[in-house]
């Protein structure tokens, strides 16, 4: 990129690797890297690259070049960029200062430029930065990464990566080491580093909070505009006294109650408003770009509200895994082609299982209008080290993922992973309860699921799992009120108690795992929750257990598993190459509940 003007935000082309914080200028870092695996207690200088890796694929995957499934507990990348790599990243008298940026890198990684360490960072799903400026030399400059990532810890975040040799049942083959972005960016000397938009409907006003680096002076101000169709919406000029900065936007235009939905997002209109925040001191100036959507999202008795409305959410399960590359997506195309297969499909949330997600795929779920149920990787185990590690990676996901419009609710366990024995386990109970108040404390303006699928604590929805495949038997467990009362009072589908306090289920009750339903393949082996024998029976099967849900009053929304097949996981709507195995219409109308 060359141009001094970051572009539009709300009409990026999905390539950037951090959509609402955006510079004109950025060199991406992916493609060929040199590799080794193992010498976990080595430095640098003693490793041997012996071969090539597609970067950012996990080496496990096909599409890395490496394709090793075994246990690759310690791998090493390097690579050289010198001053064409600079030159693209906006490096200048005025900006020269130089951010090397991770999107992920799985699970604890340790960063050279030039043989001086310049990141530490623990967490496989999470971001980070390193100023690298005073490691750089003239000419051409080396990174080296190192990740650790043990394979039979169950006190890190493991989610969906199988603790055996061999991938079995729901999980799947490991990722190990860089998986999401690098990029070089040249900043000024005082530049932002973080952004959080906030939105009041009711009070027509928009709140950021603005966090910078670099030394801050006298004279330093924050210029915030906010546009929307080229025209200025508000715009304001704060005086910026130390490292972050609050400013509120007032929208005169939205106390026209008339009018006042047009600027709303949602998944039928997902209006996007455009930001530029410029930061201005004596010694230059740092321009970036943005979005914020507004809208709000609240529960009410039984109700979930989206916009002070009553909300159907009809989500489906979202692994987000590819056979070529595992949990890296293919491509940044990919990424805005599952939010668009999910939309077809008739739904207009995706539940991703058990990962953090490229916040690219988040931009598309911005732009298109998808709304997400933000969750994490789980570890296995309850004891301290899997308490801090849940406790610190979430937290920076809440961070990086608040500002986007499409998240609706957030989900730091799932199904009691990692509080096994939470039902009369004390300390489990504490620390559910703790990790879903300090999500609220974080973000107050989204509902928290504390456990999701039973055994909630002081949760803002309750969610249920159920795999029945009877539609008969749905329909008699969710379509009648009262039996569903006698549910949530006592104990649920899985035979555990759906919460294990007394903190009363007058809230929005989903059924948030359903269907599962496997279509046996001709060769190889197959899991689901149940099997149908041929594509005209999986077909009836699923769209009559979606029917079944979706007309189930009491419910205030589900969530079909899942979207694709995944490994062995044959219980996709979706083939792993992305094609139906069922016409999308008729998934669409079951789903939407226009068919009979």
């Amino acid at each position: 990129m060359t141009d001094s003007i970051p572009p539009i935000a709300s009409a990026q082309d999905g390539t950037y690797p951090r959509p609402q914080l955006m510079r004109a200028q950025w060199s991406d870092l992916c493609g060929s890297w040199q590799f080794s695996a193992g010498r976990a207690d080595a430095q640098p200088a003693d490793i041997v690259f012996e071969r090539s890796i597609l970067v950012p694929f996990p080496p496990e995957s096909r599409a890395s070049g490496i394709g090793d499934p075994g246990r690759l507990d310690s791998v090493w990348y390097r690579r050289t960029f010198g001053p064409a790599e600079l030159g693209a990243a906006g490096r200048s008298d005025a900006a020269g200062r130089v951010l090397l940026h991770f999107g992920a890198v799985d699970w604890e990684a340790t960063v050279w430029v030039n043989g001086v360490i310049v990141a530490r960072h623990r967490g496989g799903q999470t971001p980070f930065s390193a100023d690298i400026s005073h490691a750089l030399l003239e000419g051409e400059n080396e990174i080296v990464v190192h990740a650790l990532d043990d394979s039979a810890d169950v006190s890190i975040l493991r989610g969906k990566q199988d603790w055996r040799d061999e991938p079995h049942s729901i999980w799947y083959q490991r990722t190990t080491g860089i998986w999401q972005p690098v990029w070089l960016e040249a900043v000024p000397a005082t530049s932002v580093s973080a952004l959080r938009w906030t939105t009041d409907i009711p009070s027509a006003d928009v709140g950021l909070e603005i966090d910078v680096a670099g030394a801050t002076e006298d004279d330093s101000w924050v210029h915030v505009e906010l546009r929307h169709d080229g025209g200025l919406l508000a715009e304001s000029r704060t005086r910026l006294l130390s490292g972050s900065c609050t400013v509120r936007l007032h929208l005169p235009r939205q106390h026209n109650g008339q009018q006042y939905e047009e600027l709303l997002w949602s998944p039928e209109h997902p209006t996007l408003i455009d930001a530029s925040v410029r930061v201005e001191t004596p010694r230059g100036e740092d321009v970036v770009s943005s979005y914020v959507g507004i809208r709000s999202v609240a529960t009410d008795g039984a109700a979930f509200l989206l916009n002070d409305r009553p909300a159907t959410v009809r989500a489906v399960l979202a692994q987000n895994y590819w056979p070529e590359s595992h949990l890296a997506a293919p491509s940044a195309d990919a990424l805005r082609r599952e939010v668009e297969l999910i939309l077809e499909l008739g739904f207009n949330t995706a539940r991703v299982h058990q990962k953090a997600e490229d916040p690219r795929f988040l931009y598309w779920a911005d732009r298109l209008g998808l709304m997400v149920w933000a969750e994490t990787a789980n570890a296995y185990a309850f004891d301290r080290r899997a308490i801090s590690h849940l406790m610190t990676e979430w937290m920076a996901l809440v961070e990086r993922d608040i500002s986007h419009p499409s998240v609706i609710a957030w989900v730091p366990l799932n199904e009691s992973w990692g509080v096994q024995h939470i039902a009369h386990d004390d300390r489990q109970r504490a620390f559910s309860r703790s990790v879903a108040d300090v999500t609220r404390a974080l973000d107050g303006t989204r509902p928290v699921i504390s456990n999701d699928g039973w055994e909630h604590t002081r949760s803002d929805i309750l969610t249920i799992h159920d795999y029945a495949a009877s539609p008969a038997v749905l329909t008699a467990r969710y379509g009648d009120a009262a039996a569903l009362d006698r549910m949530l009072d006592g104990y649920g589908p899985a035979g555990r108690k759906i919460s294990v306090e007394s903190d009363g289920h007058t809230k929005p009750v989903m059924l948030t795992e359903f269907g599962g339903v496997s279509l046996r393949p001709e060769n190889g082996t197959d899991w689901g929750y149940s099997t149908a024998a041929s594509p005209d029976e999986f077909g009836e099967r699923v769209c009559a257990l979606i029917r079944a849900v979706a007309t189930a009053a009491p419910l205030s929304g589900f969530c079909y598993t899942q979207l694709t097949d995944t490994g062995q996981e044959t219980n996709g709507l979706l083939r792993e190459d992305r094609t139906p195995k069922i016409a999308v219409d008729k998934v669409r109308a079951a789903v939407r509940g226009d068919d009979s």
